[in-house]
């Protein structure tokens, strides 16, 4: 028989329902088999309740487990010298068209043994489960040829099975044109989509990722991508509309897409097709910082349409190389206005939604036993505090991290 715990002396922010903190004071949680099982005031526990173990949070704040819905842990190198670069005036572009940026990594990443991408992505990963994420998403995408997006694929596949956290992994093949292929990209689009029935055969991806941008794919070439994914019974996503606008989450929206990330250029029909198609709106503060962009993305259009809206941290080496899940809130709210408890739906709840899962995002019965306690008095102080707030205690699958 499974253990049943007891959780008590907390203020809960439960997020239930679709608006407010959902706050409880003084409350307690049971879970049982890892899923919650009852969450309330304490003085409204089940009489004779038969518990096995019991935790005592000491009055601290708890909030549901944080989810990282769009990260690239798994790459080679860094690339500070770029980031150099850009301060001197270099743009996204001119780095891209120089043989840096996407291809430096890849080069990078080709050249690191299995152990070595492997090492730092676990460290990478550490600092986000330190930091309250209990469950996040790895993107390939720095091998850009079978190879090597297996290989990527299989050191995200292990960060899940050596650590406690959830690990969702997303095939992002078609990120960039590698130099092999230079002039090519209808030809490399081919052998992409030749790929993915393989590696759903192989369960190596939970998604298909790409990017639609002038400097990557057009939107006919996304399409060949998604129409391969449908076929391999993958769900997809899509890095679109971040440097121009290209139509791209129309596209995404109109295969189903889970979500649509970045999004600083997305234009009113985008929004709508999104509303529509049920598409998760990812939120990147991260790059958006990073790269010193000024085009906001449209946060009222998507609210007023009823898109769910997500953060992440877009973890990179190129254009977002942060590791703190509370700096994307603080940064939610600083850089694109989001209202604290939006920011905190964002990498909860709408975050979950964006990877597929329900199970999560919520201190509701039912719900997975993932949760965080935080030495606060406020769920608005996560995203008032610049950076980590004190360390936090991670619960997953209602067993104790640390």
């Amino acid at each position: 028989m499974s253990t049943r715990t007891l959780y008590r002396d907390a203020l809960l922010c439960t997020l239930a329902g679709d608006a407010g903190w959902g706050l409880v004071d003084n409350a307690a949680m049971v879970a049982e088999g890892g899923t919650l099982r009852w969450v309330g005031a304490a003085s409204e526990l089940p009489a004779h309740l038969e518990i096995d173990e019991e935790y005592h949070l000491g009055g601290t704040l708890v909030t549901p487990g944080l989810v990282d819905c769009h990260t690239h842990l798994v790459y080679g190198g860094h690339r500070a010298d770029e980031f150099e670069l850009r301060l001197g005036g270099a743009g996204y572009a001119d780095i891209a068209a120089a043989g840096g940026g996407i291809l430096s990594t890849v080069r990078a990443t080709r050249m690191a043994s299995d152990e070595r991408l492997f090492a730092d992505a676990r460290e990478r990963a550490m600092a986000m489960l330190r930091g309250g994420v209990t469950t996040l998403e790895i993107k390939s995408g720095y091998g850009l040829d079978f190879a090597h997006e297996v290989r990527c694929l299989r050191v995200a596949r292990r960060i899940g099975e050596v650590l406690p956290l959830t690990v969702r992994t997303t095939c992002l093949a078609a990120h960039a044109l590698p130099p092999e292929y230079a002039g090519q990209a209808d030809a490399y689009i081919d052998h992409v989509c030749s790929w993915l029935p393989r590696l759903a055969e192989q369960d190596l991806a939970d998604a298909i990722d790409a990017f639609c941008e002038a400097i990557a794919f057009d939107t006919a070439q996304i399409e060949r991508v998604f129409k391969a994914a449908r076929g391999a019974g993958l769900p997809v996503k899509l890095h679109a509309e971040q440097l121009s606008c290209l139509g791209g989450a129309e596209l995404a929206a109109a295969y189903g897409a889970l979500s649509c990330d970045h999004l600083e250029y997305l234009d009113a029909a985008g929004v709508a097709a999104m509303a529509a198609g049920g598409s998760v709106a990812v939120l990147l503060p991260g790059a958006f910082y990073f790269l010193r962009e000024t085009q906001l993305p449209p946060v009222r259009a998507l609210r007023e349409a009823g898109v769910p809206i997500a953060l992440a941290s877009d973890h990179n080496p190129g254009s977002s190389p942060m590791l703190s899940p509370t700096l994307v809130l603080n940064m939610g709210c600083t850089l694109f206005r989001l209202r604290p408890e939006e920011a905190l739906r964002g990498m909860t709840v709408n975050a979950a939604q964006a990877l597929g899962l329900h199970d999560r995002g919520r201190l509701a019965p039912g719900q997975r036993a993932d949760f965080v306690a935080w030495p606060l008095n406020h769920p608005n102080e996560l995203c008032y505090w610049i950076g980590q707030p004190g360390a936090c205690r991670p619960f997953i699958a209602g067993a104790p991290w640390s």
